[in-house]
Order: C-alpha cells, then sequence, then structure tokens
C-alpha cells in the first residue's frame, strides 16, 4: 500500500505522539538525590530564580525500584535487567572476568554476561558518599538489595578500592599507552577507565553480572529540526548545541534553568546518570581507529572544541549531581567526552608531573563548584585529575507523556492511515482540521479505549 507525502508524514506525527515520549527501552533511574546543596552545605530547596535553582533534587526521575527474587538474583523494574546479588568471591583481571560470564550459572539461567559501563552505572545511587572509614562513608549502591564490601585495607588495598569492571573497553588508550576498560566505582562514585594491564603488577577489580534487556543503554537520536535532539530510547530532549561557555557550578544551573529555547521553558542541567547516557563510548579523540576519532558523542550533536583544529580539545560538562566525598558538599559531578587529563608524576623524576590522559573519554568524576584552578596545579586525588572548575553545560528537558486525549486523536488517525480503505488526501486534511471521525472509527476507538481503561475521554475521541 503506497501513500502520499501528507499521508506519510500524517503517519509519523501519529506514531511521535504515540511513543516518542515512552523511553521504555533505556530508562534512566533516578539518582536518589534528595537534598540540595549550595557550593559547601545542604540548602533548603531553592525557588525558581534564587542561587542554586535547578539541582538534581528539584527533579523526579525514576525512582530506584529492586526485587529480591530469594534465589541470588536482583531484578531491576525500571531497567528490566536482573542482576547477580553478590558478587564473585574473588576479584579478577578483566579478561579473567570476561572469560568466567561463559561458564557462570546461577538461578537457573545461564546467560550472564559481564554489564556495559550504561547498565552498570544503573545501579549507581549518589546518596552515598566516601569517608576515612567504614563508618563515615556510605556506598553508592542500594545495599538493602546488593552485597557490597571496600577494599581490603588490611590485605594493603584502599578503602576506595571498589571498583566493578564493566563490558566496555576504551576505544584509545589511559596513562602511559594502557590497554584499558570502564569500571563503576561504588565506594567513590566514579566511572575511570582502568588498565586491562598495568605495565608493573596487575589490576583487578569486583565483577556483578547481569541479564536481560539487551536494548539497555542503546540511545535511539532524532535530530528535530529546531536546534534540538530527541532521544526516543529515553524519553529525554537535549539541546543539540552545549552553551558554549566555561560556568561554574551555580552559574551552570541558571543557565540551564533560564534557557527558552525551541519554544519550551522547562530546560535544566541534567543529572549525573542523564549526562552519561549520551556518552558514546565508540568514539574518542585518540581512537587507536582513525573513524573513530572524535568527541564521545554522537554527531547529531554540537560540542564546543576548547582545543585547536589540529589538536582538539573538549570539555568537561556539569551535571546538576553534587558529589559526597569526605563528608563535604562542595563538589559536583561532571562527564568528560575529551580526554579525562590528569597529572602523573614523571617515572625518570617524581618532582615532575605529567598529563596524561588517565581515565578516558566518558569518564565521570567531579570538580569543585567554584574557586581558582590555579589552587589546584597537580590536581585532585590520586591520579591528579586535573581540576578545571569552569565548565560546559548542556540542557536537557522531559518530554511529557502524551495525554490520554492524543493518544486517542492519534489512534483514530492511526486507525485510516493503517486501513486497508485509505482516505484520500483531503479526508485526511478534514480530519486533521478537526472534522468528525466516521462512527465506525469512533466505535473501534472505544473499543482501544477500553482496553487502556480511558473509556472516560470517549467524548474527546467522538469531538474530535
Amino acid at each position: 500500500m503506497r501513500f502520499d507525502p501528507l499521508v506519510r508524514s500524517f503517519s509519523m506525527i501519529v506514531l511521535f505522539a504515540a511513543g516518542a515520549a515512552g523511553g521504555d527501552s533505556y530508562p534512566i533511574v533516578d539518582t536518589g538525590q534528595a537534598t540540595s546543596y549550595d557550593d559547601v552545605a545542604p540548602i533548603t530547596d531553592p525557588q525558581p530564580g534564587e542561587a542554586f535553582f535547578g539541582q538534581d533534587s528539584q527533579y523526579v526521575g525514576n525512582q530506584p525500584s529492586h526485587r529480591d527474587n530469594g534465589d541470588g538474583t536482583v531484578s531491576d523494574l525500571n531497567t528490566g535487567l536482573m542482576w547477580q546479588q553478590t558478587p564473585l568471591d574473588d576479584k579478577l583481571e578483566w579478561q579473567e572476568a570476561l572469560a568466567a560470564a561463559d561458564s557462570f550459572e546461577l538461578a537457573g539461567y545461564s546467560d550472564w554476561r559481564l554489564p556495559s559501563v550504561k547498565e552498570l552505572y544503573s545501579l549507581i545511587d549518589f546518596r552515598g558518599g566516601s569517608g576515612a572509614s567504614v563508618e563515615t562513608s556510605v556506598p553508592y549502591l542500594d545495599t538493602d538489595f546488593f552485597d557490597f564490601e571496600y577494599g581490603d585495607t588490611a590485605a594493603g588495598e584502599r578503602l576506595i578500592d571498589a571498583q566493578y569492571w564493566t563490558s566496555t573497553e576504551y576505544v584509545g588508550t589511559t596513562m602511559r599507552g594502557d590497554a584499558t576498560t570502564f569500571g563503576v566505582n561504588f565506594a567513590d562514585g566514579r566511572i575511570k577507565g582502568y588498565p586491562q594491564q598495568p605495565p608493573v603488577g596487575e589490576f583487578t577489580a569486583f565483577v556483578r553480572y547481569v541479564r536481560g534487556n539487551p536494548d539497555y543503554g542503546i540511545n535511539d537520536f532524532v535530530d528535530n529540526g529546531d536546534g534540538t535532539v530527541t532521544d526516543q530510547a529515553t524519553g529525554l530532549m537535549w539541546m543539540q548545541a552545549d552553551g558554549g561557555q566555561a560556568l561554574n557550578w551555580e552559574e551552570a544551573l541558571a543557565y540551564a534553568a533560564n534557557l527558552d529555547a525551541a519554544g519550551h521553558e522547562d530546560w535544566r542541567l541534567p543529572d549525573a546518570k542523564e549526562l552519561q547516557s549520551i556518552v558514546d563510548y565508540t568514539a574518542a579523540p585518540d581512537a587507536l581507529d582513525p573513524a573513530n576519532e572524535d568527541a564521545a558523542i554522537d554527531p547529531v550533536f554540537e560540542i564546543s572544541n576548547i582545543g585547536t583544529e589540529e589538536e582538539p580539545d573538549f570539555p568537561y560538562f556539569w551535571t546538576s549531581t553534587t558529589h559526597l566525598e569526605g563528608n563535604s558538599s562542595d563538589f559536583a559531578v561532571y562527564l568528560t567526552f575529551g580526554e579525562a587529563w590528569g597529572y602523573m608524576a614523571s617515572p625518570a623524576n617524581p618532582n615532575s608531573f605529567e598529563r596524561l590522559n588517565v581515565h578516558g573519554a566518558g569518564a565521570q568524576r567531579s570538580d569543585p563548584k567554584d574557586g581558582d584552578p590555579a589552587d589546584w596545579p597537580t590536581g585532585n586525588g590520586p591520579q591528579g585529575d586535573e581540576v578545571r572548575i569552569f565548565n560546559h553545560a548542556r540542557a536537557v528537558r522531559t518530554v511529557p507523556e502524551p495525554s490520554p486525549e492524543l493518544m486517542l486523536g492519534a489512534a483514530v488517525a492511526l486507525l485510516f492511515v493503517l486501513s486497508q480503505r485509505t482516505p484520500s488526501t483531503p479526508s485526511l486534511a478534514r480530519l486533521a482540521a478537526g472534522a468528525p471521525a466516521p462512527p465506525q472509527t469512533v466505535e473501534t476507538c472505544r473499543s482501544w479505549a477500553s482496553v487502556r481503561d480511558l473509556s472516560g475521554n470517549m467524548s474527546d475521541v467522538e469531538e474530535f
């Protein structure tokens, strides 16, 4: 059956109204953060127009929802993923973790796999915070459902050595040419690239396998042609271009909250998990394959270049999520779409520091919310994470779920489009303009509505 251009266009509108906002295949789970913060301390939730309005705690997403299956597994009721409740007994090197999945069986299932970085990051909970001891720390993981342990300090590990492997390899290299795989640390709330085989010794991490929903983490971007991009997998609409300027955290929040673009005024700074959802882990500026040399974001987006044309460099991007570390709230989370720079002591001279890509494009770290980057000449943390403070921002909004009235109207039009007796273009035009639908179509829609418990809105269909 062939449709003329109007029919084809109208059917696309119908399909978008019926399903584009759903975000069924890649639902982003809320970070869990429910407290608001300024630069240094908790505060009462700011109001529109006030400083620090628009942060993570003020927007409620898909709340974490898990089910303990009583058989050593936990089901995530948002993502459709089933998780191993207790990680493997021993930490493994990455290749060992990959291989062990092939023979792993649990709860009658044998189709377990090492999770991707997007799958594993769906579990992170930013109510966590790292302290100097177990007693002063809270894992970035819901321990009501998942077993967790910190690094074994008695064996010489750091308390924060609670990294978990993912299956996501970095397409470039980190440090001084190390082949690298991403991991999520549920002790300090970060994504970093870790060496598959370090130059000296070995690097091992915890392993928690997953199964189910093979589509989780796969984006479905649509260029809306108005400076925005909709991800039909997550139900989020993004500004196609970033703000183009370096901002501290308070300024980034204000930029997004005050944005009026593409006919929408409900823009906000994305939380950590929302922003991580648009990282493209198949690309990096230092990719080994020249075909993948680019910022770690889909080409449908525009991204500022803060380097040169010959040697591009890309901003860090603020999120609305405060990073609680050392029982302090003066840091906020950012994502890297270019190299994640850090300062490491030179092997030849421990008093000399080299600027290296220490964690890879797609890492998630944190920066002071305000201050002077010059106060951090050798960075922050064990890998000397480069402190910028003035990072960029990309605004997001949630695409509203279509109303029952719109869904019923869409059903009327869709029935026409799919009918073997496709109406003429003038008939469709009259329908689009508000002409009454034929009685048989209304009756079909009445049946459709009753199945979905929307029969109370049938008067709207008849008026349509």
